[in-house]
């Protein structure tokens, strides 16, 4: 089983990613795209990267609005997995930005 993360170990985590906020229990983004098909894009490209990961997010999509929740079911928290998939989506969510600007 995953090791779960402490609220120091997240606090120091989320300052390095973009966007995020939580605590030990999930780690949640929301972003806006520019538009309804960017957003879907770039959830598209997040579910490829979460099946390769075998760690799915939790991913609520209106309209251009999409928000990321993850935790690790599993561990009961927030883990390691978590801040992984975390960073290849705010990589995901640059390259979209920068794609429909």
């Amino acid at each position: 089983m995953a090791q779960l993360l402490g609220d120091a170990a997240v606090g120091k985590a989320l300052a390095q990613l973009t966007g995020w906020i939580g605590d030990q229990e999930v780690i949640v983004r929301t972003v806006e795209l520019p538009s309804f098909p960017a957003a879907i894009v770039a959830v598209v490209d997040v579910a490829k990267h979460a099946e390769e990961l075998d760690h799915h997010p939790d991913i609520d999509i209106r309209w251009r609005t999409v928000t990321f929740r993850l935790t690790t079911h599993s561990a009961g928290g927030v883990t390691e997995r978590d801040i992984q998939l975390a960073t290849q989506i705010d990589e995901i969510v640059a390259r979209v930005l920068a794609q429909d600007s």
